[in-house]
């Protein structure tokens, strides 16, 4: 079978009505996992009873099991809780009405959290212990102080780790599929279950996926050149 280099171009139009698809799942997750992570970092480092060794387990289950484990556990568990809840209190909601995007928010979001909150806690743990004492001292309380002195500083430092994590995200984006989520991945089988070009397809896929890494690299690049400028005292 020889490879057809024009229909890699057609496999390639044909994926872009995916493309829309693949981002929102890549930045409802890695918005979702930030979120959730920072909490888990703070909650870690601070040591709160009880609260940090459930935090601590969390992470290390989520990262020592696979992505697709975790989706098909909530696609196939959430289903079942919610609709024996369901039954039992006589709601008329039920799993059915969930969108299969649903199901792949929630569980990357979960996958995202866990890798998310490491990047973070080594970017807090990155920061000079003496820039708290330093915003205590002007009349900071820790909040202030966290918000103000040391996030800004623990996302810098953290920033190349928090770009492979969204670049993680984007490429474990293609396991929806197995949800029946119709992403690139999904799109350049039907694409090319049309005539069983199946290389040129996934060739197609491999590009687009290269493009989004390639510009969130570069927009990395440009924040890491932009936060240099001011640490060298620059003006914007």
């Amino acid at each position: 079978m020889k490879l057809d280099p024009s229909f890699i171009w057609t496999a390639l139009v044909g994926l872009l009505s995916a493309l829309p698809t693949t981002l929102y799942i890549t930045i409802v997750s890695v918005v979702c996992g930030f979120i959730i992570g920072t909490v888990i970092a703070l909650v870690r480092i601070y040591k709160l009873p009880v609260l940090s060794p459930i935090a601590a387990s969390y992470v290390t289950f989520i990262r020592g099991t696979p992505m697709l484990t975790h989706l098909l556990l909530i696609y196939f568990g959430l289903q079942m809780i919610i609709d024996s809840l369901a039954n039992q209190f006589d709601w008329s909601f039920r799993s059915a009405s969930i969108p299969m995007i649903g199901f792949a928010y929630i569980s990357f979001s979960i996958t995202a959290s866990a890798y998310m909150s490491e990047v973070v806690r080594s970017g807090l743990l990155a920061v000079n212990k003496g820039q708290m004492e330093a915003a205590y001292s002007v009349g900071m309380t820790t909040p202030q102080a966290l918000r103000r002195v040391l996030f800004p500083q623990a996302l810098a430092a953290s920033l190349p780790n928090l770009s492979n994590s969204v670049i993680g995200m984007l490429h474990g984006s293609t396991l929806a599929f197995t949800v029946s989520v119709v992403d690139i991945n999904a799109q350049a089988q039907i694409v090319a279950s049309t005539n069983w070009k199946f290389s040129e397809a996934y060739i197609a896929a491999a590009l687009i996926f290269w493009g989004l890494t390639f510009l969130i690299e570069r927009a990395t690049g440009l924040i890491e050149k932009r936060i240099n400028v001011y640490n060298k005292g620059g003006v914007a």
